[in-house]
């Protein structure tokens, strides 16, 4: 790993966030930092040093994108999770998008981009 710092983790979805960081312990990764709100998330951005992000456009009636605004002020490197469908920001335009349901390989391959691999 390159950093040892965690990622973080934005998923509203208990379940999903369980098989998410279930993913990470098959990769050998340190366990994510978890957040399930924008608050939750804008919290630990504040509290902590991070290697990087998945975030979830959609938290319950929230979109993921104060997260995302944060995390690349702090030039945290990051990527959107999404069940599809979703409009991504010009601003974010250019962040990788990883789909559900989630592969293993797409979230390796997402954290290599970032370094945390």
């Amino acid at each position: 790993m390159v950093s040892n710092h965690r990622i973080l983790l934005v998923e509203d979805d208990v379940l999903i966030g369980m098989m998410l960081a279930d993913m990470f312990d098959a990769l050998d990764l340190p366990e994510p930092a978890q957040a399930t709100s924008n608050e939750e998330a804008l919290a630990l951005i504040a509290a902590e040093p991070l290697g990087g992000a998945l975030v979830d456009i959609n938290l319950g009636d929230e979109k993921g994108w104060p997260v995302a605004d944060a995390l690349a002020a702090k030039n945290i490197p990051f990527a959107f999770t999404s069940g599809g469908g979703d409009v991504i920001p010009p601003a974010h335009a250019h962040r990788t998008l990883i789909t559900k349901p989630f592969r293993i390989s797409d979230i390796e391959a997402a954290l290599e981009e970032f370094g945390a691999q």
